[in-house]
């Protein structure tokens, strides 16, 4: 269902990655409740941030690295966290989208890790994280637009060509983002620092217990992974 390719694992040995697949689920607008724990949260994290700059956290550093890596200007694209971060910092807040999206704001901020929250009801296949070869189709979650990925680059990509994630954890594809009609998602939250193996399975733990109190009649499965262990269920 979800795995990395072995070039990946090759030049990034220090990926760790939690992954939570959700089935039966019934996503729309947040409860009053975690509306409460998000700005709850977005008030720490913002305080937490007062007096340091982003690159001197150590999971967005990694990721910074990350990215420069596979020839991405790391200041013009911006990690999932990284984004959600500096816009809380510089604009105050992160706004409510959905359950399901808002689920995985919250954790991504509170371990400044990238999380997402992949719809599967496009996906063919498994899911891999490998380097794209610029024959795979990207539609901008923002724009609309049908684009190939840069050779090179990290993406999700399934085994029809499908990106649902560019430069890694930079954005989701249309196809993969979470609306009122998804019943199956997968979560993935990644980091690549020191204490990235830790930190991860705190917030995939996090997701599932976020999950367990507003989606109880969701059936949910959990996996740690890393270069011993890179794949998630079947394919």
């Amino acid at each position: 269902m979800f795995s990395y390719h072995a070039d990946v694992i090759e030049r990034y040995p220090t990926i760790r990655a939690g992954v939570v697949h959700a089935v039966g689920l019934s996503n729309g607008p947040s409860p009053a409740p975690l509306k409460d724990e998000f700005q709850t949260q977005q008030f720490a994290s913002r305080s937490a941030l007062e007096d340091r700059t982003l690159s001197a956290v150590p999971s967005i550093a990694a990721w910074r690295r990350a990215f420069s890596s596979f020839g991405v200007k790391p200041t013009q694209y911006r990690n999932a966290a990284e984004a959600l971060l500096r816009r809380l910092v510089k604009r105050g807040d992160v706004p409510s989208i959905n359950l399901l999206v808002d689920i995985a704001n919250l954790v991504a901020i509170r371990y400044a890790l990238p999380v997402a929250a992949f719809d599967q009801a496009e996906v063919t296949g498994s899911t891999k994280v490998r380097l794209a070869d610029g024959t795979e189709r990207f539609t901008d979650l923002g724009s609309g637009r049908v684009v190939p990925p840069q050779p090179g680059e990290v993406v999700f990509v399934d085994q029809a060509g499908l990106v649902s994630a560019r430069r890694w954890c930079w954005r989701q594809s249309r196809q993969s983002a979470t609306s009122p009609r998804t019943s199956e998602a997968l979560f993935t939250v990644e980091g690549q620092h020191n204490t990235a193996a830790e930190d991860v399975a705190a917030a995939a733990n996090d997701i599932m217990l976020f999950l367990m109190r507003y989606q109880p009649d969701a059936r949910l499965e959990v996996s740690l992974l890393s270069p011993e262990n890179p794949r998630f269920g079947h394919g």
